[in-house]
């Protein structure tokens, strides 16, 4: 689902940052949970099991490299154990994979480097 970095909201209102919260919180269920019960019983093949790996072992190499707070708690001494805790159980790494041009797996790719009108 993603985060939020709180220091970026340090221009408003203690208020108003909490609010927003409250709102996020009461609607994610509403949001999210459609898809997730459209879905649970989906049937999935080993290579689409394969690319989830690898898209988790991508979350990896973001929250290990770049994601702000994880890097604040290893610079500063935080417990390596929790930390880590964010991170999948299961992922995969493949040197220079591309997907397959045409596959929903390419199309995916493209939906994140390539701004898109959704709506």
């Amino acid at each position: 689902l993603g985060g939020i970095f709180f220091d970026d909201l340090d221009d408003r209102d203690p208020d108003e940052i909490f609010e927003f919260v409250k709102a996020l919180s009461n609607n994610v269920v509403d949001a999210y949970g459609p898809i997730i019960e459209k879905h649970k019983d989906d049937e999935f093949t080993q290579k689409q099991k394969e690319w989830q790996l690898m898209r988790r072992g991508r979350y990896v190499e973001f929250n290990l490299v770049y994601d702000r707070g994880t890097i604040f708690g290893l610079k500063t001494g935080g417990r390596i154990e929790s930390i880590l805790m964010s991170l999948p159980e299961t992922a995969r790494w493949e040197y220079d994979h591309q997907p397959v041009e045409g596959s929903p797996e390419a199309d995916f790719i493209d939906a994140t480097k390539n701004s898109r009108e959704w709506v």
